[in-house]
């Protein structure tokens, strides 16, 4: 096998590999004298089938083995004596003359194919010692637990049912059988038996629970309501809809008590041990989302510190991804790009920079934590795994057996867990202040982002950390 290099221009090389005809001879009837002592084929005892036989019956098959071998040998030639790092896959080239590769088949020419690959790019590790962050931090109030536990109270008080004839109020809770009509004509989603109804709770559109408000059982209604102008179906968006409502339930709330009986049905000994339970819980959102920001500041950082080349299969890989999913939720809201105030050129050329400064911060990553040698141990895999598994109740097993035989799925659940690690790595060359602020400013911007629609809300979240959800590092960047 001879490899000579024929581009080496950026980050994109190309190889020719040669396979003389005597070598394709050499390796087919290796290939061929293994099968031999495998082959049973009537007529013939074991081992004792000639290999001219062999070549006769198996010939083109073995040597399409042979051929895909030497590929996978090429390529980790080409990988070894040139000490390259790849992006992805390399992509073989084979003659377009199909007589040439049906003569190579049949081991009578010499084959030569080519090898085009791209490699990642070499940079050194940038002085983060002039990097100053800071952390927004805040607990909970003693107003927000009192909130929290109020709202859980409410949500678990009981219901006990009005006396025959007393009319509804807000505050009940209505059993209602309904059915709706635009324009007298039913419509999907717009019937329901049996719908457990708290009036006053906003649970339905605008105006449809202020009308059942002195309903009694047994009583029907006529609610006229319309469906506000951004609801989720478009088809129903600004429509006025009329609803036959039949109440077949009316039931008082019970009283709130918020004391130790409470606490003891959330499993707590005492209200002080559920105050401390729901403080920590809410301290945990807060910590997440001050983390999130936190990651978010420290990408900002890192991408002012890095320029260089980037392989232009990861950023269209990446762009793909993100494009995809833009395109798709444009379909699901019914939308278009001028619908959002752009063009879909401007949005392009938006996606494309969003997908550039994901590819380019993965690879900065993916540096750090191999320079650092920082690991992911299998330990860590498994938990990640068994907390993945109690998302699926009922099909503990399946996720379970999922997993464990998919190494990509596998590597998924590995990769945050990387990039977590080699985030904190970085964290600790910073400087870092703690800034004491509310919850209405830590959420701050979520909120708005939440406010805001369709694709930029989507760039905004695909351009906030190098990872969205449970889509981790590219590729490229995935911790071994």
């Amino acid at each position: 096998m001879q490899v000579t290099e024929t581009l080496s221009q950026g980050l994109k090389r190309e190889f020719q590999v040669s396979l003389a005809a005597h070598e394709l001879e050499e390796r087919l009837n290796s290939e061929l004298s293994t099968l031999k002592d495998k082959a049973q084929i009537k007529g013939f005892r074991p081992g004792k089938v000639p290999v001219a036989h062999l070549r006769k019956l198996y010939g083109r098959s073995v040597m399409a083995d042979v051929l895909q071998n030497a590929v996978n040998e090429a390529n980790q030639k080409i990988v070894q004596d040139n000490n390259l790092k790849l992006a992805l896959e390399p992509k073989v080239e084979f003659p377009g003359e199909q007589s040439v590769v049906e003569r190579a088949l049949d081991a009578k020419a010499d084959l030569q194919f080519n090898v085009a690959l791209e490699v990642l790019p070499t940079f050194e590790l940038a002085d983060l010692s002039d990097v100053s962050l800071t952390k927004l931090v805040a607990k909970p109030s003693d107003t927000e637990v009192d909130e929290a536990i109020t709202r859980m109270a409410s949500s678990n008080r009981s219901f006990t049912a009005r006396d025959e004839g007393a009319a509804s109020e807000t505050g009940d809770r209505v059993t209602i059988d309904f059915v709706g009509r635009i324009d007298g004509v039913e419509f999907e989603g717009g019937k329901g038996e049996g719908i457990d109804l708290e009036l006053g709770s906003g649970q339905f559109i605008p105006g449809f629970e202020e009308q059942l408000v002195g309903a009694k059982a047994g009583e029907n209604r006529v609610v006229k309501s319309t469906f506000p102008e951004g609801y989720g179906a478009e088809a129903l968006a600004g429509k006025e809809a009329e609803f036959d409502v039949t109440v077949t339930a009316v039931q008082a709330p019970g009283e709130t008590k918020i004391d130790d009986e409470l606490a003891k049905g959330f499993g707590m000994e005492s209200l002080d041990k559920l105050k401390e339970a729901v403080s920590t819980a809410i301290g945990g959102d807060f910590e997440a989302q001050s983390r999130r920001k936190l990651k978010k500041e420290l990408l900002d950082a890192l991408d002012t510190k890095y320029a260089f080349e980037l392989p232009p299969s990861l950023v269209h890989q990446e762009f793909a991804a993100v494009w995809a999913q833009v395109e798709q939720d444009l379909k699901t809201r019914e939308k278009t790009f001028e619908d959002e105030g752009t063009t879909e050129e401007k949005a392009t050329a938006e996606y494309r920079k969003i997908a550039e400064r994901r590819v380019r911060l993965g690879l900065v990553l993916a540096q750090v934590g191999e320079t650092a040698d920082i690991k992911v141990s299998d330990d860590e895999v498994n938990q990640a795994l068994i907390a993945r598994v109690r998302q699926f109740p009922g099909q503990e097993q399946q996720v379970w057996d999922f997993y464990r035989k998919n190494a990509q799925a596998l590597a998924e659940l590995r990769a945050p867990i990387f990039e977590e690690k080699v985030v904190d790595h970085v964290l600790a060359q910073v400087k870092l202040v703690e800034e004491p602020v509310s919850k209405e400013a830590l959420f701050a911007d979520e909120d708005e982002s939440e406010a805001s629609d369709g694709a930029s809300k989507t760039a905004s979240d695909k351009d906030e950390t190098v990872s969205t959800g449970d889509e981790a590092l590219p590729a490229v960047a995935k911790a071994d």
